[in-house]
Parts: C-alpha cells; structure tokens; sequence
C-alpha cells in the first residue's frame, strides 16, 4: 500500500469540497479550506481516528468496505474509485495506455441521438467520435489533426472557442477538473509514452497548465450548463451530463438544448444541414 500517496490524495480530495457539495451547512469561517477529517468520517461511517490515520499514513491497509464508504463520502466518481483502490492495494500500475477503441455499441449509442451533440471522450481527454450534430456544433474544435482533437491542448496550447465554450461557466473549474484527470491517468499509465508526451508538451508550453499541474483535484461536475458561440447559429446555451463508460476509462459528453428554445430550433436546422 503507498501509504503516503493514498493519504495525500485524500487529503487533496477533502480539500476540494465544500460543505455544501455533500449537503452539509455552512457553520461560518473555516481556518481551512475543504470538509473537516471529522465531516468525512460521519459521512463515511467511520471514526475521525481511522480516517485521521488513513490521510496521515498510520494504522493499517483499509478494508474494501471502508474505502467504499470514503469513495461516496468524498463523492469520487469511477476513475477517482479506482485510483484510490490501487493505492491502497499497492496494485502494480497499469502497463501500456488507456483504451482507445471505443465500444460499438456506444458509437451506436451517440448515432441514434441526431438532436443530441454527443462525443466520447478518454483518460487522455482525446476526443475518440462524435457524432455529426457534434461536428456541425463544434466545427472549429474537429481540424484535420487527431492529434489537436485533445481538450488540454486545444485549451492551453491552441485556444479554441469550441473549447473554451466546451468549460462551461466556470473555466477555472474546468481546466482544474480536466488536469486532475490527466494527472490520475499519468499515475495510472506511468509507462504510456502518449501520456507522458502530452504532459511534457502542456507542462513546456502553458505557464497555466504547470501551475494546476500541482494543485489539489476539485470534482469534476457531472452536470451544467455550457455556452457555445457557433459561426452561423449564434450563441447555444446546452445542458450537459457526463456519463461513464463502464471498464473503459472513457466518457460521454452529452449537450442538449431545452424544448422550445432558440437553441433548440438551431440545433435543428444544424442537424438538418449535416444529414
């Protein structure tokens, strides 16, 4: 077990979350930021001494149980579960990359869905297919590189509007949730040469990216609301979700426009055009 690495990551996590993200009231200032050990620990179901001694590397290896009831009470979504699994287990770190073939069913899935943009996205934030609204939606984002069809590249080395409407709302948030990604994969792919290509390339080309590169993770939203600036349709204010493809270490991004909307009758004829 990498005691050290399974603490600091816990810690990082609790940092990251605010009362009222798991349903806790604010009760005033805080001298620090994030929940308080004891704050996890009842959410958790388990003591404040057992959880103070997972973060500071005492005590001994957790059970699968506990790690469980930590992993909700820190709101850790699929990736973020695993990655604490394996640093408690001291699981051999994975060899090769993450997936890049995405399932059939799921590029199924995203056809069947015209007045949806939906794309698929991995652990390396490459965008692996989308489907033809999400094309004519974010035209600029699709050049004829699959290399540029990566969202930190396109965020801190070659600003696009596609990407930067992609954030959404906030993103600071964004960017911050999207490099803990990338930092959970590079930890998990140590040995993935695509991964650590990508990393040099952010790392020497965006002041920006090194500097979140040493922050604590923030959740990741699986839910918002997203704004797009599109050449010819305008502004297109999208819901989206974030759903998990299972065992694949990839994502679907979906963006939905609301019923009677000026956005929603551009995404129709958008989609009309690319029929």
């Amino acid at each position: 077990m990498n005691r050290k690495a399974l603490g600091l990551f816990l810690r990082q996590r609790r940092e990251a979350l605010r009362p009222a993200d798991v349903g806790l009231p604010e009760a005033g200032p805080r001298r620090t930021p994030g929940l308080r050990r004891e704050e996890v620990a009842v959410l958790a179901h388990v003591s404040t001494d057992h959880y103070t001694r997972l973060e500071q590397a005492r005590g001994s290896a957790p059970s699968r149980h506990v790690l469980r009831s930590v992993s909700r009470a820190l709101r850790l979504d699929d990736a973020e579960h695993e990655h604490l699994l394996a640093l408690a287990d001291g699981v051999e770190r994975l060899p090769g990359g993450p997936p890049t073939d995405v399932p059939e069913h799921v590029r199924q899935l995203i056809a069947r869905m015209p007045s949806t943009v939906a794309l698929v996205r991995d652990a390396r934030c490459d965008v692996l297919a989308w489907n033809p609204l999400a094309r004519a939606a974010l035209a600029s984002f699709f050049g004829p590189a699959p290399r540029e069809h990566n969202l930190l590249r396109r965020y801190f080395l070659h600003p696009d509007p596609a990407v930067r409407h992609l954030s959404g709302q906030d993103e600071s948030a964004f960017a911050q949730q999207a490099v803990a990604a990338l930092r959970r994969t590079a930890d998990r792919f140590p040995h993935d040469e695509r991964t650590r290509r990508l990393v040099t390339d952010l790392r020497e080309g965006s002041a920006a990216f090194r500097t979140l590169w040493t922050r604590p993770a923030r959740p990741g939203g699986r839910s918002g609301v997203k704004t797009v600036l599109h050449p010819s349709a305008g502004r297109l204010t999208l819901t989206y979700d974030v759903l998990d493809v299972p065992d694949r270490d990839q994502q679907i991004l979906l963006l939905t426009a609301a019923p009677g909307s000026p956005t929603a009758a551009s995404l129709r004829a958008l989609a009309a055009s690319v029929r």
